[in-house]
């Protein structure tokens, strides 16, 4: 019963609308406090020690880093430019370049709020302006932002690993072909529409595509596609080919978009600066959740919470598969409330001992749910894609469009999570092929 009402205490308390770091420590101390004692006080410390100083971690704001970089510079804009001239010629071509860039965009830097809001402010008016139809513009940039969730070097799959105890290099290698089968249900939707839908996905006119030929065509393609491109194969083809450690991986990419930067001539002290600042800012939030969050695990484990799940689970005999489907769908709720980070430090380490004690491969099941991760940014009322493009959209854009424009993508996500509860070789074929 204590572990119980420690659940109901902090989902209660995160849905009045206190910080989720501070809930999940404080409610555990003073409920740990009632239940143990002063004795409490001699193991959180350590356990708090030992999370915070995991290696793996470091890897989360040397990857924030290399994102904030790359968007602060003006790299990803030039991405998204010159991406959609190059498809601008056939109809769809633009959202087509948007899915694509956000891809490239995802394995650069796996940040989502970033994405979102340099292509909400660089596409969502030209698209307006070619003739797109509004929602699916909105839907199609919300849902092409988020991809850094999935695809490698995603921090919530960082994340995902450190709390089921996985190495980063397995789940990146196991999340590579779910989160590219995402791109291609994106791509196929878009290219429907296209032929059915013509006039929602028009093409660009062709003066604009015959100046881009003129003007330093190829040396744009070099500086905005080959060089980001070379950055992503050096971060993730030292990680794939067993070169260099994930944190390793990490550093080089931080240094190397410095250097793309530098070479851009767009790094300036005060640009620095706020690449810095900003990637202090999320580091400390995701660390100040992980202290919580652990506190919340010793104290719940510490009341048997763990073993009384296993115990219902097992008087109503449920099957490893309901229950996965039972997590996912749980996940997904969630998503609709609070981010993937506090699902992840809140869920994660309760479900994680009863899937070994299942015997189900947590790889397959972290990839799973780094995947169900996206929708979290994209369900109302809190879907922070939502709020990223709409602090940027133009005035004629409202709410309404972006709700009604990313409801397919959502669909196309639920889809893709249950191929992969279907399919688990998806992604467990890689890392299986690479580690012989």
């Amino acid at each position: 019963m204590s572990a119980l009402i420690l659940f109901i205490t902090v989902f209660g308390a995160l849905l009045i609308g206190f910080p989720v770091a501070f809930t999940l420590g404080g409610v555990s101390m003073i409920l740990g406090l009632i239940n143990f004692g002063p004795e409490l006080f001699n193991l959180m410390p350590l356990r708090i020690w030992g999370g915070v100083t995991n290696f793996v971690l470091v890897a989360i704001p040397l990857f924030v880093y290399m994102g904030v970089m790359l968007e602060k510079s003006g790299i990803a804009e030039e991405m998204l430019e010159t991406m959609a001239l190059l498809f601008g010629r056939i109809r769809g071509g633009m959202g087509i370049s948007v899915i694509l860039v956000g891809a490239m965009l995802a394995a650069a830097t796996g940040i989502v709020g970033a994405t979102v809001v340099t292509m909400g402010l660089l596409s969502l008016p030209t698209m307006i302006k070619r003739g797109y139809n509004i929602p699916l513009s909105c839907g199609i940039i919300c849902a092409a932002g988020t991809l850094g969730q999935i695809i490698p070097p995603s921090v919530a799959l960082v994340i995902i690993a450190s709390v089921f105890n996985l190495s980063i290099g397995d789940i990146y290698l196991g999340a590579f072909i779910p989160g590219f089968l995402l791109v291609g249900l994106y791509l196929l939707y878009v290219i429907v529409i296209a032929i059915f839908k013509g006039e929602q996905v028009p093409a660009m006119p062709e003066e604009e595509l015959a100046k881009f030929k003129s003007d330093n065509m190829f040396r744009r393609i070099f500086f905005a596609f080959l060089l980001p491109m070379a950055l992503i194969v050096a971060v993730l083809g030292s990680i794939f080919a067993g070169i260099a450690s994930p944190t390793e991986s990490a550093a080089v990419g931080a240094f190397g978009a410095t250097l793309l930067a530098l070479a851009k001539r767009s790094l300036s002290y005060e640009k620095a600066m706020a690449v810095m600042y900003d990637t202090m800012n999320l580091t400390a939030m995701v660390f100040t959740l992980l202290i919580g969050a652990t506190a919340f695990g010793l104290v719940f484990r510490g009341m048997h919470g763990d073993t009384f799940i296993i115990e219902f689970i097992e008087k109503t005999n449920m099957s490893p598969t309901t229950f996965l489907i039972m997590v996912n769908v749980l996940i997904f709720i969630a998503g609709f409330f609070i981010d993937y980070i506090e699902i992840s430090f809140i869920v994660l380490p309760i479900v994680e001992p009863i899937f070994q004690s299942m015997g189900l491969d947590l790889l397959w099941i972290g990839v799973l749910i780094g995947l169900n991760f996206q929708t979290s940014f994209l369900t109302p009322p809190f879907g922070f894609s939502l709020f990223y493009l709409q602090s940027v959209a133009p005035k004629e854009v409202t709410i309404n469009h972006i709700y009604k424009g990313i409801v397919p993508f959502i669909i196309l996500q639920v889809i893709a999570v249950g191929i992969l509860i279907y399919y688990p070789q998806l992604a467990l074929w890689l890392p299986k092929v690479l580690s012989e």
